[in-house]
């Protein structure tokens, strides 16, 4: 009976032993089992093989890999300065927009209705400015030979002072209903519909700056000594992996993580193919031969 039983449990303990031979000790196994499952998020097989090739000889060549993230060095928000309603809203998720474009129209039927008042308060105390001087003994096409000192005392006690400032500002106001882009690049979230009521402090909807594009990744502590201001990347995206894209190291964390691992931001060079959130994997760039 024990010589039956001993069979299963030799085989055991050499699967045991083998799973302990084969589970990651070293980091550089963890780093690329993750750009294994990134890859194999792709649906197509032959897209696969081609991914796996590509990037199996920059790294072999190389001896370093890591994956990263593309981001947006600048994503603004698009705000309204005033409470009301959106009656044209120009833009779609991913609409590429320049700077100063109008994207974003909001209703000035209350603002108009406000000026008209506005004007009429001031003919009244411009009215009332006149009657004053003239109380003082002033012709009617006289008026602006009064002295100064006159003359201003008589616009403060009219109210023709407040009235016209009051109108200047209403009339600034309305050029608020016109919301044009700050920045030239896409348009990445959309808080807002046609016809609600913009609110200010709260984003119309966001843009990000396409021209400006970084990778940011993180290396092992032995390894920081690879890299400084500066130092040249490759960058290959998950979506194009065909594409090997430039960058420059721009900002080293000064803080080692609890795991061991150093955040690394680099700057890219533009391309139409490259877009925030999209997964990458970055290597050293390879120097030119003389």
């Amino acid at each position: 009976m024990n010589k039956y039983l001993s069979s299963p449990i030799l085989l055991l303990a050499l699967v045991a032993c083998n799973n302990n031979k084969i589970s990651p000790k070293d980091s550089d196994y963890n780093n690329e089992q993750s750009i294994v499952e990134s890859l194999d998020s792709l649906s197509n097989d032959s897209q696969r093989i081609m991914v796996n090739e590509s990037l199996q000889q920059t790294i072999t060549s190389e001896g370093f890999s890591s994956k990263g993230s593309i981001q947006a060095v600048t994503e603004v928000p698009v705000y309204s300065r005033l409470n009301e309603q959106i009656v044209s809203l120009n833009v779609e998720l991913g609409q590429r927009i320049k700077q100063g474009q109008v994207v974003v129209v909001l209703s000035q039927v209350a603002l108009l209705d406000k000026i008209n008042r506005c004007k009429a308060d001031l003919e009244r105390a411009e009215f009332q400015y006149q009657a004053i001087l003239m109380g003082q003994g002033y012709k009617r096409n006289e008026l602006e030979k009064a002295p100064e000192d006159i003359k201003r005392q008589a616009r403060i006690n009219s109210g023709y002072n407040t009235a016209q400032a009051s109108l200047q500002e209403l009339e600034h106001e309305l050029t608020y209903c016109t919301v044009t882009a700050p920045i030239t690049g896409a348009v990445s979230r959309i808080e807002s519909t046609l016809y609600s009521a913009a609110t200010p402090g709260e984003p119309l909807f966001y843009i990000v700056d396409t021209e400006h594009m970084k990778v940011s990744f993180d290396v092992l502590e032995n390894e920081l000594q690879k890299f400084q201001t500066g130092t040249r990347i490759q960058v290959i995206s998950i979506a194009y992996p065909s594409e090997v894209h430039k960058a420059e190291v721009s900002v080293i964390s000064p803080v080692v993580e609890k795991n061991g691992m150093v955040r690394i931001e680099a700057i890219l060079t533009p391309h139409p193919h490259l877009m925030p959130g999209m997964t990458a994997i970055v290597t050293l760039d390879k120097p030119v031969k003389d």
